[in-house]
């Protein structure tokens, strides 16, 4: 017998938070998220997108014992965009019995009937750049702090349920050429005749906080570039307030590239920050008392990237501004000694 609960307590979204840690204990492959933001995700007074949204959040018991969780989140703002009536699903996670997973979607899809909604997809977030998608291949590999990572009998469950998969994303790893490799210096050849043609120059940045006055602004761009793309939902001015906090303390100057016009007008932004999944790990996500120690050492001795976004002005694309931000980063990449890259989904 299944006992489904909402959550409610703190004590309840404890154990909500925790509950993938012990599911994916001592696999080498799971990288858990952090713990804070993961939180603030669900306080109305942290996470502005709840302000247009609605959200509850279930957790399964079987004897006793805690064997799933999920999240439902019905966003206006994603379905006054796509001209839909759907409900999402996200933080899912539970063991290999069609009972606990059977339970889990039911509490979903009684909510979404409640409200309306003709479909229920995910996993999605509150916005793109919350962690979203279910792996269907690729279960040998570690994932990043900002991507799911799930067990193979995941979708065997869901197609049970009735799921069908409706897009593709897929994630790409960038192995480091040699110097003298061909492609390289096409990307280095490109990037320089993007500038010299366009009169685009990068911004010369020593310091994270050199990035400041552009932050708000690149977030704004992304929802401009990312528009079309499929499940995205526009960022607000206090969402990408969030976003720009979370995100600026990962930038690395070496890393980052801000790519501005003749007239200083930012067209084009390149976002990726040192590999981090070791240090997750080993923290289970949490920075204090301690975690910031291995994080920071990671950050200052990276062996792989992690591209995190990448956005160019529509009126900009298809003139070579994307190979002035790969070349920028790369290479600073190849001077530093990384090895290799991961595209995110």
């Amino acid at each position: 017998m299944i006992e489904l609960r909402e959550v409610k307590t703190k004590k309840d979204e404890k154990e909500f938070l925790r509950f993938p840690l012990a599911l994916y204990r001592g696999s080498p492959y799971y990288v858990p998220g952090f713990y804070a933001d993961d939180k603030d995700d669900w306080d109305e007074r942290k996470n502005p997108a709840l302000r247009d949204a609605e959200a509850r959040r279930f957790l399964a018991f079987k004897d006793g014992e805690t064997v799933g969780r999920i999240a439902a989140i019905l966003s206006h703002a994603a379905n006054r965009k796509w001209g839909e009536r759907r409900m999402r699903f996200t933080c899912v996670d539970f063991i290999d019995d069609e009972e606990v997973s059977s339970a889990l979607f039911g509490a979903v899809e009684a909510f979404a009937r409640e409200r309306g909604c003709e479909a229920v997809h995910g996993p999605l977030g509150f916005s793109d750049l919350d962690r979203e998608g279910m792996l269907v291949e690729g279960f040998d590999q570690r994932s990043l702090f900002y991507t799911n990572y799930n067990a193979p009998y995941y979708s065997v469950h869901l197609e049970r349920l009735g799921y069908r998969k409706s897009v593709d994303w897929v994630e790409l790893r960038i192995l480091r050429p040699e110097e003298d490799d061909r492609s390289l210096k096409l990307l280095a050849r490109l990037a320089e005749r993007t500038r010299k043609k366009h009169g685009v120059h990068v911004l010369n940045a020593k310091h994270n906080r050199d990035f400041k006055p552009y932050i708000e602004r690149a977030f704004t761009l992304v929802n401009l570039a990312y528009g079309g793309l499929y499940g995205t939902v526009p960022l607000t001015e206090a969402q990408i307030r969030r976003y720009a906090a979370k995100f600026v303390p990962l930038i690395d100057p070496d890393f980052a590239c801000v790519v501005l016009d003749e007239t200083g007008e930012l067209i084009g932004f390149g976002a990726t920050a040192p590999n981090l999944s070791g240090a997750m790990r080993r923290t289970g996500g949490k920075l204090f008392p301690f975690g910031w120690i291995p994080l920071l050492r990671d950050m200052r001795a990276p062996e792989q990237l992690d591209l995190l976004l990448i956005a160019v002005h529509p009126d900009w694309q298809g003139r070579g501004i994307n190979a002035v931000i790969i070349d920028h980063v790369f290479a600073n990449a190849w001077r530093r000694g990384l090895k290799c890259a991961e595209t995110g989904p």
